[in-house]
């Protein structure tokens, strides 16, 4: 069984590297809550490994991944407290062997792979490092009807992903030399990689924001479309996730999509208020797609332009 200091490792991990996640995690029953700081604890040791490009070779990081997808599927023993939880996890709730692989195997595109020609590419790397999460978490939460829950499980894992390569644009070339945005998109729009780099934003680079943006936003609709299918006691917290990661669109449209001279970052202020005024909505109506609609910036087809001014151009579905 995962013990207490397991558990307060990897709730300090996740408090220092994801603060949005950590706020909607705080609101899950223990149940799903402590599970959760394990889960994401261990994405986060993967994705450091790749992430130390500068001081690990390519050789190394593999062999590193590979110690840690060992570890994780219980295949070898291991005194790392985090990766130890974790392979306890695994047998507890049945999470899929396939997706703790799936993931691991994405983290380890990501030691040579900088760039992603399609949207189908980039689709591809985020089954592993997005949507298999989003199913290991649905097994942990353990619907009654997980066949149901698992594909919008999977969409909502991909729109969290987009919302933070989108916010990321610049962040992720200075600090990774990576570009998450497809190569066909730029070059329909007309913006090189050699601009970006150079952190040029201009008309072209906001129409290439705005095309992401919708898909991102398409992706958000069908992902809690299907939080009704998760236990009770899970989908306020879902909801509110769905919530704040789309809020990150909102800081994009006010900064006139501009993500090359910035990065954008959602304050406390404004996370509490999102809390107030979803725990409000949700308070009158249990319905996650209608409170969505109500709380969050992601506009629907039949309603108002959303609160950061998008017009009707700005919420045709793609994907």
């Amino acid at each position: 069984m995962v013990d207490d200091d397991q558990i307060a490792r990897s709730k300090r991990i996740q408090q220092r590297t994801g603060k949005t996640f950590h706020f909607a995690t705080r609101v899950l029953p223990e149940r799903v809550r402590e599970p959760t700081y394990v889960l994401y604890a261990f994405f986060r040791v993967a994705d450091e490994v790749v992430d130390a490009a500068e001081t690990a070779p390519p050789d190394e990081q593999r062999r590193e991944l590979d110690r840690l997808r060992d570890a994780a599927l219980g295949r070898t023993e291991t005194d790392d407290p985090v990766l130890a939880a974790f392979a306890e996890l695994v047998e507890e709730h049945d999470i899929a062997h396939a997706d703790v692989e799936t993931f691991v195997d994405a983290m380890r595109s990501d030691i040579d792979t900088e760039r992603y020609e399609t949207y189908a590419d980039l689709e591809a790397y985020m089954d592993g490092s997005a949507s298999a999460v989003g199913r290991m978490m649905t097994a942990v939460m353990a619907p009654a009807e997980p066949e149901a829950a698992l594909p919008h499980a999977t969409a909502l894992g991909d729109a969290f992903q987009l919302s933070n390569f989108l916010r990321d644009v610049r962040e992720d070339i200075v600090d990774l030399d990576r570009v998450y945005l497809p190569q066909e998109t730029l070059r329909e729009y007309g913006v090189t990689e050699e601009q970006l780099k150079r952190f040029e934003f201009d008309t072209n680079v906001e129409k290439v924001m705005r095309h992401e943006l919708r898909r991102a936003e398409s992706l958000y609709k069908e992902g809690v479309a299907g939080i009704k299918y998760l236990p009770d006691d899970c989908q306020f917290a879902v909801l509110l996730a769905a919530v704040l990661y789309a809020e990150h669109h909102a800081l994009i449209r006010e900064r006139g999509y501009d993500t090359l001279t910035e990065t954008p970052e959602l304050g406390t202020f404004r996370k509490l208020t999102l809390l107030v005024r979803t725990r409000w909505a949700w308070f009158r109506c249990k319905d996650p797609e209608t409170v969505f609609r109500r709380v969050s910036c992601v506009a629907y087809g039949d309603s108002e332009p959303n609160r950061s001014g998008a017009g009707h151009a700005d919420r045709v579905p793609m994907r």
